[in-house]
């Protein structure tokens, strides 16, 4: 398996080079450069396998042998599923009126991307030691990322953790799930603007080669190739659960469909993807009036509104869901030359129509939803099943709720944080929420983290901080002893 650009510039990399990169050198995302096809008999033989045992099998398909050898892929993925408050780190609920939830927010930062981020992080690890070197992870988050990266990373030896997140943005848990983290690698910055302002950075960032060549910097965004492939298993393990694949002959395979609240279109990608090795999926887009995922699908309009606008769902309140550079290549056959046109047009004046004949291929499904929307759910789902979910959760239900499922279909809808970091948001709804112990210990933690503030350079400020722990680094002394002595 090897791997390549979306901009066509790169080719032939293996999981390892891609593992410790970002954005590839030329702009693009990588991605791999043939999608596997499972047949219907794998997907039966797959359809009794425990969530960590179809991780296993799904990254061995992307994850050479000879690189990450199997036995030790599955004690890997073993140690960083052993955590979750879930036997199976994941829960399917089936509610009343054919509602099929799976919650992906038993680690512990309560969030669906400590699923795919341990899983990463641990093959990160795996590497460094094999390799006798270091890594500094370079974060830019919406909400979630943040404090997940930093979970699944913090006191490791080799490593050093970035984080930037927009402050006064996302909700108080959220914010001091990061930092509230002391350890001596991880370092948490709070910018004075939206998550769209410090990806433009973070992009700048990755693009200057020497820097990440001098430090070893790598993402782990969904930018980060590892993250999209743990999540593809998200679709295949819905499959397995409620299609009924088992009971099924030959090549007759039956349909389901998927409801994904989305922001940076990580999770949307994953299951395109899983669509392209065969598995009959639909896959539902679902946004908050932070829309543009939505106006994409429906009408070809890919361009960024004036500004981000700041709703009960924060952790999707984005305006550049740059995994979409992924499934346009997807979409577009592959074609590197057309993806880079549209892309670096995106990017230098945020507006795109997309050509008609890609805009034919668009086979999601989408639909917005507002804050009034996002509390009717609440409410509703709570008066129906005594079942709390959070405001993103509630933007997939919202289309379950509004579109009904026909006899005979299969459907979705994926809970992607638990309610208890959102308990604004529930408040508003009406409803009450008994927070977990670690939740409520947070409010008394010490902090710490640095601001950048509107009109400051944080690009420079960024550089001027990593060079600064390189050099702790090199001569073997903790950053933070030195910097309050200072």
């Amino acid at each position: 398996m090897r791997y390549c650009s979306t901009r066509g510039g790169v080719h032939g990399w293996g999981f390892r080079d891609v593992l410790f990169s970002g954005y590839a050198p030329d702009g693009g995302m990588f991605m791999p450069e043939t999608i596997p096809i499972v047949s219907p008999a794998t997907l039966r033989s797959w359809s009794s396998l425990s969530y960590q045992q179809l991780v296993t099998e799904v990254c061995s398909l992307f994850i050479p042998e000879d690189l990450i050898p199997k036995h030790d892929l599955e004690a890997l993925i073993s140690s960083a599923l052993s955590k979750f408050s879930v036997p199976d780190a994941v829960r399917m609920v089936r509610l009343k009126n054919s509602l099929s939830v799976l919650e992906l927010f038993h680690g512990e930062t309560l969030a669906f991307k400590d699923l795919s981020m341990m899983c990463t992080a641990h093959f990160l690890e795996y590497f460094l030691h094999k390799e006798d070197r270091r890594a500094t992870i370079l974060v830019g988050t919406s909400g979630d990322t943040g404090s997940s990266a930093i979970s699944s990373t913090s006191g490791l030896s080799r490593v050093d953790v970035v984080v930037v997140f927009p402050r006064g943005r996302i909700t108080m848990v959220q914010e001091r799930q990061m930092t509230t983290h002391l350890e001596d690698n991880v370092h948490v910055f709070a910018a004075d603007g939206s998550s769209d302002d410090i990806d433009v950075v973070m992009r700048k960032l990755f693009a200057d080669q020497e820097l990440v060549k001098c430090h070893g910097l790598m993402s782990l965004n969904s930018v980060n190739w590892s993250r999209i492939l743990v999540q593809l298993v998200t679709f295949l393990y819905a499959y397995m659960q409620l299609s009924g694949v088992q009971e099924t002959e030959g090549d007759e395979l039956a349909e389901l469909e998927v409801v994904v609240p989305t922001g940076g279109a990580g999770s949307i990608t994953a299951g395109c993807i899983v669509k392209q090795m065969g598995v009959p999926l639909r896959v539902v887009a679902m946004v908050n009036c932070n829309d543009i995922m939505h106006r994409t699908v429906q009408s070809g309009d890919f361009s960024m509104a004036d500004s981000v606008k700041q709703t009960l769902a924060p952790a999707i309140d984005i305006q550049d869901p740059y995994n979409m550079e992924r499934i346009f290549w997807m979409l577009s056959g592959k074609d590197g030359a057309l993806v880079k046109k549209m892309m670096e047009q995106f990017q230098m004046i945020h507006r795109l129509s997309l050509p008609e004949r890609l805009h034919k291929e668009v086979t999601l499904s989408s639909g917005s939803v507002s804050d009034e929307g996002i509390i009717e759910i609440m409410v509703k789902c709570w008066e129906e099943n005594q079942y709390l979910v959070c405001p993103h959760t509630a933007v997939g239900v919202w289309h379950h709720y509004h579109c009904p499922i026909r006899p005979g279909e299969n459907r979705c809808c994926l809970a992607t944080a638990s309610p208890a970091k959102f308990a604004g948001a529930v408040l508003k709804a009406g409803l009450t929420l008994d927070l977990p112990e670690a939740v409520r210990a947070l409010e008394t933690k010490e902090t710490r983290f640095k601001d950048l503030e509107q009109g400051d350079n944080w690009e420079a400020t960024l550089r001027e901080h990593m060079e600064a722990v390189r050099s702790a680094r090199q001569r073997g002394e903790l950053f933070y002893s030195l910097a309050k002595a200072s």
